[in-house]
């Protein structure tokens, strides 16, 4: 969805098909922040906390719709009882007072009564939902419990990986397999340790050049600028910075056969995804590559053993090796089948009135068989 300059924010709010979008503020600390609840049909909304300090409110509002979406497809195809949202909060988050700001968080999540349950994401950090949980309980990511999820989610995009090689190259190794990765932060830095120990050859940047100086020495990567990512000869790209960065300006610049990383929404634009299908590139969903952290947050929120938990992010290579294979004999590319199983989840369980993660998985099963 592009904004027309000409739209006000209610309007992108109205068209968004959301079930609530609210905004915040506490001038007395800076906050400003918005919470949007894409759905609660299979349990209350799911979502991290970003801090970014955006270009304008109608970006902030656009990036807060388009997470939450994929946070409720996420979930479904995790097999997971929760829906979908996200929290943005809107600023600098190198000044001001943090203990302020996110104790404002706090009573903001406080006030949708457990609707809405947040963790850390980009810009922020298991110590801030500390912060939150003082005016909260509907928090997760906490450091004495699940605490900080991107480990878990760079092995899940390690098994989303495996299971991309199995499918286009007909064998589960990446051994000698040439991977460019964009972003060396946590989740970045965590998913190029995952590779180098598989005998990957890995090639990384990150706008924070002492980030990707130290993935380059500890994990004996090749770094280029920001900029020449995308243009690098790979087998892989894996974008694990922000979204949007598959669109009409890199596309024409890629050398690689295949796409899976941590960042959420990757595809600037559904078209994209075609695009990539169309040059025999294939792209592995975000929604499905990177849910090992929401996943390894059921530790919290669902009171799963750590044993469970890992057996679950292991099982993304068959959830995504599955996908991909739905999606040949659909004659789709992977990222349409995605959402349209998800949306099959989501609506199937609203009208069948069913919750729970049993329910879930009977569902889940029906539409993809042997996926869960």
């Amino acid at each position: 969805m592009r904004i027309a300059s000409t739209k006000s924010i209610c309007e992108i709010y109205a068209e968004s098909e959301h079930e609530k979008v609210v905004l915040w503020s506490d001038p007395t600390c800076g906050y400003r922040g918005i919470i949007a609840i894409h759905s609660t049909a299979l349990g209350p909304a799911v979502g991290g906390t970003r801090f970014w300090d955006y270009g304008c409110d109608k970006v902030a509002s656009l990036d807060a719709l388009r997470l939450s979406r994929g946070m409720s497809y996420k979930n479904a195809l995790a097999g997971l009882p929760f829906g979908g949202g996200k929290a943005v909060i809107i600023g600098n988050s190198r000044t001001g007072s943090r203990a302020e700001i996110f104790r404002a968080h706090g009573k903001f999540v406080e006030s949708l009564g457990g609707a809405f349950i947040t963790a850390e994401d980009v810009g922020t950090t298991p110590a801030d939902m500390v912060l939150v949980r003082q005016q909260t309980r509907h928090v997760a990511g906490l450091p004495d419990k699940s605490g900080d999820p991107s480990p878990m989610t760079a092995l899940g995009v390690f098994q989303a990986m495996l299971a991309c090689a199995k499918y286009r190259w007909g064998s589960a190794t990446l051994n000698g397999i040439k991977v460019a990765i964009q972003g060396c932060g946590n989740t970045g830095y965590h998913l190029a340790r995952e590779l180098y120990n598989a005998g990957a050859e890995l090639i990384v940047c990150d706008v924070n050049e002492e980030r990707a100086r130290r993935v380059a020495n500890e994990f004996e990567a090749g770094t280029v600028p920001p900029q020449e990512i995308f243009g690098v000869d790979a087998d892989v790209f894996a974008p694990c910075a922000l979204g949007g960065v598959i669109n009409d300006i890199t596309i024409p610049q890629l050398k690689v056969e295949i796409i899976v990383g941590s960042a959420n929404n990757q595809l600037l634009e559904d078209s994209h995804g075609t695009a990539l299908a169309e040059l025999n590139i294939l792209y592995a969903p975000d929604c499905v590559a990177n849910s090992g952290g929401v996943i390894n947050g059921c530790r919290e929120l669902l009171g799963w053993e750590q044993s469970e938990t890992m057996q679950r992010i292991v099982g993304i290579y068959d959830r995504m090796l599955a996908l991909l294979n739905l999606a040949e004999d659909q004659g789709l590319p992977p990222h349409k089948t995605a959402d349209r199983l998800a949306r099959e989840l989501i609506a199937g369980t609203a009208n069948k009135h069913m919750d729970g993660h049993g329910a879930v998985a009977q569902l889940s099963r029906r539409v993809l068989r042997s996926v869960y």
